[in-house]
C-alpha cells in the first residue's frame, strides 16, 4: 500500500506540475499578446482554462493523502482519541462515497463530451471532463488508503 502511494502520488505531482506550467505558460502568451500583439491568440484563454482545471485536479489526490484539506481543530482537539478515530473514519468513509460516485458519473461526462468540440481549441471536450475522472480516482484511493490505515491502527489497539 506504502509503494502504491508512493507511485500514485509522484504521477499527481508530476501531474500538478506540467498542469501548473502550461497554465503559467498560456497565461503569459495572453499577457505578451496584449502587450504586443494586436489581438491575444484566442486558444490562450481556453487552455489557461484546462490546465488550471487539470492542475486542481492532481492536487486535489495530493491534498487528500496529505491530509491538507480543512478541519475544525477547535472541536477536534477537545475530543477524546477514540472519537477522533471515529471521526477521521467518518470523514474518509464519506469522503470516499462521495468521490466514487463522482467518479461514476464523470466518466459518463466524458462518453458525452468524446463528439462535443472546445470552442477555440477544437479538442474534443472529453479531454477537459477527464480532469475530474483524475481527481475522482486519486481522492477516492487515498481515502480508502486512509480508511485501511485506521482500520489497522484500530485493529491494533484493541
Amino acid at each position: 500500500m506504502k509503494r502504491t502511494s508512493k507511485i500514485i502520488g509522484r504521477f499527481l505531482k508530476f501531474g500538478t506540475l506540467l498542469s501548473t506550467a502550461g497554465f503559467i505558460g498560456a497565461t503569459l502568451i495572453q499577457i505578451y499578446a496584449r502587450f504586443f500583439l494586436e489581438t491575444a491568440p484566442s486558444w490562450t484563454e481556453e487552455a489557461a482554462r484546462f490546465f488550471f482545471v487539470y492542475a486542481v485536479s492532481f492536487a486535489a489526490g495530493l491534498a487528500m493523502k496529505h491530509h491538507y484539506y480543512v478541519q475544525f481543530d477547535l472541536v477536534f482537539r477537545r475530543m477524546s482519541t477514540k472519537q477522533q478515530r471515529f471521526v477521521n473514519l467518518l470523514v474518509a468513509i464519506f469522503s470516499l462515497l462521495l468521490f466514487l460516485v463522482l467518479t461514476f458519473y464523470a466518466v459518463s461526462f466524458v462518453i458525452v463530451g468524446i463528439p462535443e468540440r472546445s470552442p477555440s481549441l477544437g479538442v474534443p471536450m472529453a479531454i477537459a471532463f477527464t480532469s475530474m475522472v483524475i481527481m475522482g480516482l486519486a481522492v477516492s484511493v487515498f481515502a480508502l488508503f486512509d480508511i485501511l490505515k485506521l482500520l489497522s491502527n484500530q485493529n491494533r489497539r484493541e
